[in-house]
């Protein structure tokens, strides 16, 4: 191994540069990455700068309104300024097409929080065409508050923060910790993803072969479905990181090395032992930081992965023993690919990135969270809701001493609007019945919703034990001041309109499974999720529903996979009752009408009857 120079806390394992075989493989590595359109089009490219452009002179515009209705002296809104960063991909390098842009609005001292979100929208408003405005939605009361703007086809999540400072000049900088100084926690987490972003690009020996390669391994998570930190996954700053640690011990390598690398060192890294790429800085702000030695909390992370910028917190705090199960099994699946690509196997880099199979094959049980509202707004409040809390559940079933391996929630939500004209067909509905189901079913995707930007939102308090870590934006409000509740919608054939956002769990059992009943965490979920303020028993519903693998709607395949299949068995087994199971043989809803069961013999309230022997 040749020597150099060190790249972080590290010395680094290999400073040989790429040969004829890995210039090679990188060739093959990008044709596949563009024939998977993960980049964008020059013209595509040159919009979102434009956009940027117009974001920007807006921020500036801002600063003066303020200020002139403050009454500040021209002298000092003269130098006032004001500025507009990015981070996340956009600043990262590696978005592809439709990728959103994360935006912060930074402005001087006398620009309040408030001040942004009473005049950034009207702003905006007066000097865009309304054409190019398809979304406007702003979500003040959140842990991170945020504008989301569709400017020109292109997707913006705006935040905001102001620095306590007079002026912010076009070259202002915000690497520096004393910028922190005098900021609330709302400030610290908005100004943390710039300042996270900028420093892994700055810890990165060579940014072209960094960018390829992560744009590999995003790719790869996004279809293996573990991106998404909301549900437990790492997000893309986590992804970003564990690249970046393969790049400074691989200064001199080409992408296609530091993939397979970055397979076969985080299969084997000592978790929880942390990953960092820059010693802990000793600062004087007193700000906390992630600290296993004096904090219960930051000691049962599994895999930390450890901002770089200053106060040091920990990106994949959300990571449970499930999805720590499933990262791990990708990781090797993901190695033995890697290891036969770099070998000359028959394997190529599309094998890599070739679709989950989680409705397909990795599951026999599963659950099917259905959450619904009976307007589109109050839904988009309420499913975020149902959303933040589902790691709630899969703790409950976790924490259970009982049958279940473990717990794998699905990293996207389905949403489906339906149709109903009794009681009976609501009823069915919000049992996850897809009969009434009227426009066709479109996907959510949790990593990027606006709703759970998590990646770069790191709480500066406890994690484990603040309410509001993790919570979508969305549920301290809705933007219109309804608190998510509006009128229920009638379609002009007097037909009433309900919408449903659906999460689903599969449930691994253990080898010796007898028996399956996970009811318990099931109502303490929904117990938690309907005592919320937001809940309103006229508007919103949330049910929890086993299905066998055979049972799942057709609408989670694609189109050509295929769906598992009834196996018919010579002696069937047992079946347990309902009250051996332990719950409420009734069913009955708030009308005291009998509730039906699904399709599938389940009902709301957890598994109401479950094979003995499911594990077979």
């Amino acid at each position: 191994m040749s020597e150099g120079p060190q790249y972080g806390p590290n010395k680094a394992l290999s400073h040989d540069p790429p040969d004829e075989r890995d210039l090679k493989l990188n060739e093959l590595l990008l044709a596949e990455l563009k024939a998977q359109k993960n980049f964008e089009s020059a013209e595509e490219g040159k919009k979102r700068a434009d956009v940027l452009r117009k974001l920007h002179a807006l921020t500036k515009q801002l600063v003066q309104v303020v200020g002139k209705a403050k009454k500040l002296p021209a002298a000092i809104l003269d130098e006032a300024g004001g500025r507009v960063f990015t981070y996340g991909s956009y600043s990262l390098g590696v978005y592809g097409p439709g990728s959103d842009i994360d935006t912060l609005v930074v402005a001087p001292k006398h620009v309040s929080r408030d001040d942004f979100f009473q005049y950034f929208p009207d702003l905006l408003r007066k000097s865009v065409p309304a054409e190019e405005i398809t979304e406007l939605v702003a979500v003040q009361e959140a842990s991170v508050p945020i504008i989301k703007i569709e400017l020109s086809g292109i997707s913006i999540d705006l935040i905001f923060c102001s620095l306590q400072v007079a002026s912010v000049p076009p070259t202002l900088s915000l690497k520096s910790n004393d910028l922190l100084r005098g900021l609330n926690e709302t400030d610290l987490r908005c100004i943390n993803g710039t300042r996270v972003t900028d420093k892994i690009l700055d810890s990165v020996p060579q940014s072209k072969p960094f960018r390829l390669a992560l744009r590999a391994i995003k790719l790869w998570a996004q279809r293996r479905a573990i991106y998404g930190n909301v549900v437990g996954f790492p997000g893309g700053v986590a992804y970003a990181m564990m690249v970046a640690k393969i790049c400074q011990l691989y200064p001199k390598a080409a992408a296609p090395k530091i993939v397979g690398r970055f397979f076969w060192l985080m299969a084997q890294w000592h978790w929880p032992q942390p990953l960092r790429l820059a010693a802990r800085e000793d600062a004087p702000l007193q700000l906390r930081e992630w600290d296993p030695e004096t904090s219960f909390h930051d000691r049962k992370h599994l895999m930390p992965i450890i901002t770089p910028a200053y106060p040091s917190m920990n990106s994949t705090h959300n990571i449970g023993p499930s999805t720590f199960q499933v990262i791990k099994k990708e990781l090797r699946r993901g190695q033995q690919i890697t290891d036969a690509i770099c070998g000359a196997g028959p394997q190529t880099w599309k094998d890599l990135f070739q679709k989950h199979t989680f409705f397909t094959e990795d599951y026999k049980h599963y659950l099917s969270v259905v959450s619904a509202s009976s307007s589109k707004s109050a839904q988009q409040a309420w499913s975020g809701l149902c959303l933040a809390r589902l790691r709630r559940l899969i703790i409950g079933i976790e924490e259970l001493q009982g049958s279940v391996d473990l717990a794998h929630p699905f990293n996207k939500g389905f949403d489906r609007v339906h149709e109903y004209t009794t009681d009976e067909e609501k009823d069915k509905i919000l049992q996850g019945n897809l009969d009434y189901q009227v426009k066709e079913t479109q996907t959510t995707d949790i990593a990027a919703d606006v709703t759970a930007k998590a990646d770069a939102d790191v709480s500066f308090k406890d994690a484990a034990a603040s309410a509001a870590e993790g919570v979508p934006a969305a549920i301290n409000g809705s933007g219109d001041g309804t608190n998510g509740a509006a009128t229920p919608e009638t379609t002009d054939t007097g037909k009433q309109r309900i919408y449903t956002t659906t999460y689903y769990v599969g449930i691994g059992l253990k080898p010796d499974a007898k028996s399956l009943d996970i009811s318990y965490a099931i109502q303490a979920y929904k117990n938690i999720v309907t005592s919320s303020d937001l809940h309103d028993q006229s508007v919103h519903s949330i049910r929890v529903i086993h299905a066998r693998n055979y049972d799942l709607p057709a609408d989670v395949f694609a189109e050509g996979e295929i769906r598992p299949m009834r196996v018919k068995k010579q002696k069937p087994a047992a079946k347990r009752t309902v009250s051996a199971a332990g719950l409420d043989s009734k069913q009955e809803t708030a009308n005291g009408v009998k509730r039906p069961r699904s399709s599938n013999g389940a009902t709301a309230n957890g598994i109401a009857s479950v094979a003995k022997g499911v594990a077979t």
